[in-house]
C-alpha cells in the first residue's frame, strides 16, 4: 500500500469528438487497511503538492474506502476464499478486492479543450485528519469514456 500513485499518461479522447460521460475505473481496490479518502488529479503538473484538495484545477473527484484494519471475527474469518462454487448465492467475502468508480467528466472535458491527447493520473490517500496514509492499493485503472 501506498499514499500516493502516478500513473503513466492515458489516452483522452479524440478532440471534436463529444462524451456523454467519463469515468476513472479503479479495479481491484483493496480495503483492508485503515480508512482513507483518494483525492484523484488528472493532468496534473508533475510536482503536484500532496495536499492539494478540490480547489485545485487538475481536481478529478474522489472515492472513498471504509477500511477494516485488522480482523476482529473467528479464526479464518478475514481469509478470502481461493474458489468459489458458480452456484453460490451468498454476497461476496467482505475483504475482496473491489471496484471504485469516479465519474470525471467535467476534467477530461477541460483537457480535451487544451487540446490535450493524454494526461497522467495523480492519486493521493488522506486519513480522516486528512494525514497521508499509506492506504492506497489497486490493480489496474482505466479511463472509460462514453458517446
Amino acid at each position: 500500500m501506498v499514499d500516493r500513485f502516478h500513473s503513466k499518461p492515458l489516452e483522452l479522447p479524440e478532440g471534436g469528438r463529444k462524451i456523454s460521460r467519463a469515468d476513472l475505473v479503479f479495479h481491484g481496490v483493496d480495503h483492508s487497511g485503515p480508512t482513507f479518502e483518494a483525492r484523484i488529479f488528472l493532468g496534473a503538473k508533475r510536482g503536484i503538492d500532496r495536499d492539494a484538495g478540490a480547489d485545485h484545477p487538475a481536481y478529478a473527484g474522489s472515492f472513498f474506502v471504509f477500511g477494516h484494519v485488522g480482523c476482529y471475527g473467528e479464526a479464518g474469518h478475514c481469509e478470502v476464499p481461493s474458489e468459489r462454487d458458480s452456484h453460490d448465492l451468498r454476497l461476496p467475502h467482505h475483504l475482496e478486492l473491489g471496484v471504485q468508480i469516479v465519474t470525471v467528466t467535467a476534467a477530461v472535458e477541460r483537457l480535451v479543450a487544451a487540446e490535450k491527447a493524454k494526461a497522467a493520473v495523480d492519486v493521493f490517500a488522506h486519513g480522516p485528519r486528512g494525514e497521508a496514509l499509506d492506504a492506497l492499493a489497486f490493480t489496474t485503472l482505466r479511463l472509460v469514456t462514453y458517446a
